[in-house]
């Protein structure tokens, strides 16, 4: 079992099994674990299920560190977010973006089963909701080899009318560099930095252009400033497919920091049916809020697991809690 603070008293984890709108990472359901943090709140802890123990490990460390409400000063009261679009059809792409109110869309494309020329046509439909001034990412989540990736890119940059970025066209940093050096849209890094034994390889390749930081992955907001500060490059913050709880540990991270220059990857709790806080951090005006979201005890009760992947979930905990701290040293 996890520790739990004094102030916690005898409260245990809480396993939560929350609906997805759409298919996103091949899931339907997001599974969290909530842990019991110092204020009589809760933080979360949600690795994703294929993830190793070990993987799992530094997932853990941020959760505990929200739990003991280590975080830094906020250097803003709000963060700008992008809405992130699955890769659907481009009429639900078009409303999708059109309600989130953003400047920003972040796009998925590649997935599997799907074909360039869905993907040109999600980005068109993208582009035309945002209107010329909005701006277009797309995240391909490593799965291009890279001819693939030097051959698309080009493409969906047209069919975007422009490409703020691409993040993470090939699985490796290696060839994510190689790419780099042959297209002129900017690249962003984000497997390469969160599951990376070296995540510094991507600054000695000058593999990318931005760094995407995930705070569940890296351990903590503290450990991501780090990471940032050691890699020297625009840091977009982004969503781990977290509820309210973990989001507003990303949000705490994009206020910390000393520049913001992109607009953040977290306004993802839009692709879920419910959530855990009274007032969901959905983007208003495009923004999100600093702070942490009051949660609403119903839902905690509604969205409880069933009792196998609870007992499924404790156990996990268990084996993870005993491995040692994940430390990125510089």
């Amino acid at each position: 079992m996890a520790e739990r603070p004094a102030e916690a008293g005898r409260r245990e984890p809480l396993v939560l099994a929350v609906p997805m709108r759409a298919r996103f990472r091949g899931i339907t359901t997001r599974e969290v674990v909530l842990l019991p943090a110092a204020d009589g709140g809760w933080a979360e802890w949600s690795p994703f299920v294929e993830y190793d123990d070990a993987e799992a490990r530094s997932w853990l460390d941020a959760a505990l560190e929200a739990a003991a409400q280590d975080r830094p000063a906020p250097r803003r009261d709000r963060v700008p977010v992008n809405t992130t679009v699955p890769a659907v059809d481009a009429a639900t792409a078009h409303a999708m973006v059109r309600a989130s109110g953003c400047r920003t869309a972040k796009v998925k494309v590649a997935d599997p089963g799907q074909t360039l020329a869905q993907d040109q046509q999600r980005l068109e439909a993208v582009r035309d909701a945002l209107g010329p001034q909005g701006r277009v990412r797309i995240d391909v989540n490593g799965l291009w080899d890279l001819d693939t990736a030097v051959a698309a890119i080009p493409v969906l940059d047209r069919a975007a009318g422009g490409l703020e970025y691409v993040e993470q066209p090939t699985a490796t940093v290696e060839d994510l560099a190689r790419v780099r050096r042959r297209v002129e849209v900017p690249i962003a890094a984000d497997e390469s930095i969160r599951r990376a034994e070296d995540p510094a390889r991507v600054r000695a390749l000058e593999a990318a252009d931005v760094a995407v930081l995930k705070v569940q992955p890296l351990g903590g907001v503290r450990a991501c400033l780090r990471v940032a500060e050691d890699l020297g490059l625009p840091v977009v913050v982004s969503s781990a497919l977290e509820t309210s709880l973990g989001i507003a540990a990303g949000v705490a991270l994009a206020a910390a920091l000393p520049e913001l220059p992109h607009d953040c990857g977290l306004a993802t709790v839009s692709l879920f049916h419910d959530d855990v806080a009274v007032h969901p951090l959905r983007p208003e005006g495009g923004s999100l809020p600093v702070g942490v979201p009051a949660l609403d005890p119903a839902a905690l009760h509604r969205l409880a697991a069933p009792a196998e992947r609870r007992d499924w979930w404790l156990a996990r905990l268990a084996r993870v809690q005993a491995l040692p701290p994940v430390r990125w040293r510089p």
